[in-house]
Formats: structure tokens, sequence, C-alpha cells
């Protein structure tokens, strides 16, 4: 039986955002009140984080991520100027979307929540907490030369491109 204390509730109210922005952002048909439900459900997981005791990872998530969600507004706004005189068209694949949703939803219950709370759930939690390491290891695995620096700044020029892209298909458009 669960019990209900402050971290339950917690749990579950940063779950409900995490579903309810999901949802919004694949429900809806405004741009605008996607990237906020994008953002809502950002802010879930950055709450799940803090849960977890890591807030270096929830200040990333909210940072980074919800941060960045400004500058997609931006950039989504410039490049769909031009398609608000469209009509809505509705997608009839929506019963069949939602089953193989569902299907899938099935395979990670199987797949990866019953291992870790089935029978052997609480070795499993024992060995990936034994894996994990702190924020002062993940900074210097981030500008090592011999871990993961290149690949850090690979990511960093492929997101640079691909902004500068996004520049000149809006201003294409023009």
């Amino acid at each position: 039986m669960i019990e209900l204390n402050v971290q339950t509730i917690a749990f579950l109210v940063f779950a409900l955002f995490i579903l309810g922005g999901g949802l919004g952002v694949v429900t809806t048909r405004n741009l605008i009140h996607a990237t906020l439900y994008l953002i809502l459900s950002l802010f879930g997981v950055a709450g799940f984080f803090v849960l977890l005791s890591a807030p270096f990872l929830a200040a990333v998530q909210v940072l980074v991520y919800i941060g960045a969600i400004a500058i997609l507004i931006i950039f989504a706004v410039m490049l769909t100027r031009s398609m608000t005189q469209l009509r809505q068209v509705y997608n009839h694949q929506w019963t069949a979307s939602a089953v193989v949703s569902g299907l899938l939803f099935a395979l990670l219950v199987v797949g990866v929540i019953l291992p870790v709370w089935g029978i052997n759930g609480a070795q499993a939690v024992e060995t990936v907490s034994e894996v994990v390491a702190d924020t002062v290891d993940l900074g210097k695995a981030l500008v090592d030369r011999n871990q993961y620096v290149l690949p850090f700044e690979v990511a960093s020029l492929l997101l640079t491109a691909a902004m500068i892209g996004a520049i000149v298909i809006a201003r294409d458009d023009e």
C-alpha cells in the first residue's frame, strides 16, 4: 500500500503536470498553447528531479529546456506566420494512434516498471543508485578531453547550424 505523505502528493501533482501538459500538447491546434503545455510538462519533469534529490538536473531542466521554449515560440511564429491563413484540417487517424499509444504504454509497463518494482525491484534500485555520480563528476566528464567534451561540442555546433538554417528558411519566405 502506498503511504500518503508529502512526497507522494508532490509526485502525483508533478505526474498530473506531465500527463496533462503532454495531453495538451498533442490535442491543441494553437501553436502558442502547445508550447505553454510543453512548458508545464517540462516543469513537472523538473519537479521529479527535485524529488529524486537532483537539484542540478532540476535547474538544468528549468533553465535550458523551459528557457529554450521561449526561443521555440519565437522560431515557431517566424516559421509559420504564412501558415496562419490555412483552415484547420482534422486528422482521421486518431483512433489508430490511440491504440498504438496504448500498446506502447503497456509495453513500457511490462518492460520498465515491472522489472524495477517487481519481484527483484529492491536489488535493481540499489544497483542504479551505485552507478549515479554527483554533479562534480558530471561536470568533469563534460569538459574532460578523454570523456564527453567532443560530443558536447558537436551537439552545440549542430544546434547552431539548425538555428542558422531556421533563420535562413524564415528569411526566404519574405
